[in-house]
């Protein structure tokens, strides 16, 4: 399968001169990359991985990478048996590395979330760390668009420009605030004690809506997609009848067998549908399909090739966090502070589902019947409506006041005199 064409970029995007000469052995492959084999190997229990499979760079270690095979797991290669499969790819690891190079010294506020903030880790669990980083005021000029997200090659470090961390917490992004609100959040300059200083401008009623109604929606949505996965080998093998079905057909056969119900039937036809568009849309992002339509998935099926994973191994990990949200978003709205840590009862609930031990179906009732509080407490919280916007404006004038001072008068540090240089724009015209 050859790849697909490039997506056209702006004139005003960062651009890598000379591309056609860079050795794609040597690119970084930042997590989530999506990479070729160049090499056979055999996995567990004896299977032939062949070479010229797609996979997903997963983590790094030992010099090379963990890669994540669609219907074989993870298996791990070297770094000069994978190559990126697209040529934007090469550019944005290049682009991503250099920013996380130039830029981590600017980083003005972090600390770690995720499992080991909320009191459920365990030895298996990464270190996740999130964060703000300031531009200096050179990044902020010229055509070129600077980097708003600062992520490492592992993927378990990312940092959020300032004015983008302001941008998502007014939105009451549940990443957003937990980065800003956990007991851990350290400053590393004055600049990260403002934004701690002004955290509270942030918080409103709407994380009813960012954290507990999206949580139980998710669930809701993974709840349905898992049982209409149990049927994906009957919607592969409809797909290699004569005649071949179109999509409506296998979309009404679906909701027919789905265990799922609908408020109607034409809700529960347009919920298959939905599920056999994002089918095919995932296949073909596995690099499964030679097209992201239906008639490359009934080509695929017709064709024989391999097949996705089974129902059993798409168990989404993050089920448990979507319903410690809705008990974030319980209690943060009842009492007007967040608590992050799980504790008694919900705590061993949590570690069961994040152990497999608990079905998604439970999950969701588990949601479903932690609403009726969810509900009162967002009807009888005191926290405000809205989130303080004019705050919030202050603050981002403050730090690009004291930015801009820095820059002026050369202060010692990444934001003033020993500020990494920003990048030019390479290219000519299009």
């Amino acid at each position: 399968m050859s790849d697909p064409k490039p997506e056209a970029t702006s004139p005003t995007a960062s651009r890598v001169r000379g591309l056609e000469q860079i050795d794609r052995l040597s690119v970084p492959l930042p997590h989530g990359t999506e990479v070729t084999t160049r090499v056979e190997r055999v996995a567990s229990a004896g299977r032939r991985i062949p070479q010229g499979v797609v996979g997903r760079v997963v983590r790094a270690h030992d010099g090379g990478f963990d890669v994540q095979i669609v219907g074989v797991g993870e298996v791990w290669f070297a770094r000069d048996e994978l190559v990126p499969r697209r040529v934007g790819q090469v550019q944005f690891a290049q682009r991503r590395e250099a920013a996380w190079g130039a830029l981590r010294p600017c980083v003005v506020l972090e600390t770690r979330v995720g499992s080991h903030a909320w009191g459920l880790a365990d030895e298996r669990s990464d270190v996740d760390v999130r964060g703000v980083f300031a531009l200096p005021l050179s990044w902020t000029w010229g055509l070129g668009q600077a980097p708003q997200d600062l992520v490492s090659a592992d993927g378990s470090t990312t940092y959020w420009e300032v004015r983008k961390t302001v941008e998502q917490a007014l939105r009451a992004d549940p990443n957003t605030l937990e980065t800003l609100f956990v007991p851990g959040a350290k400053a590393s300059d004055v600049l990260g004690e403002w934004v701690l200083e002004e955290r509270e401008a942030f918080v409103s009623k709407a994380i009813f809506g960012s954290f507990g109604r999206y949580a139980m929606s998710q669930l809701d949505k993974l709840t349905r997609s898992q049982r209409l996965a149990e049927h994906r080998d009957l919607l592969l093998a409809w797909l290699c009848e004569e005649p071949t079905p179109d999509l409506d057909e296998v979309a009404r056969r679906l909701a027919a067998v789905s265990p799922r119900s609908a408020p109607t039937p034409e809700d529960g036809v347009l919920a298959a549908k939905t599920y056999v568009k994002q089918l095919y849309r995932s296949l073909w992002d596995q690099g499964l399909l030679a097209a992201n339509d239906f008639a490359a998935l009934t080509a695929y099926a017709r064709g024989g090739g391999q097949r996705p994973p089974s129902a059993r191994e798409l168990r989404p990990k993050n089920a448990y966090n979507l319903l410690r949200l809705v008990a974030l978003a319980t209690g943060w709205l009842r009492d007007g502070v967040p608590t992050f840590e799980a504790t008694g009862a919900l705590k061993a609930r949590l570690l069961d589902i994040k152990g497999g031990q608990v079905a998604l179906e439970d999950v969701l009732r588990d949601a479903e019947a932690m609403a009726p509080a969810l509900e009162a407490a967002h009807r009888e919280s005191r926290l405000p409506e809205h989130p303080d916007y004019a705050r919030a404006d202050r603050l981002l004038r403050r730090v690009g006041d004291e930015v801009a001072r820095r820059w002026v008068l050369k202060t010692p540090g990444p934001l003033g005199r020993d500020a990494p240089e920003a990048p030019a724009l390479e290219g000519g015209t299009e």
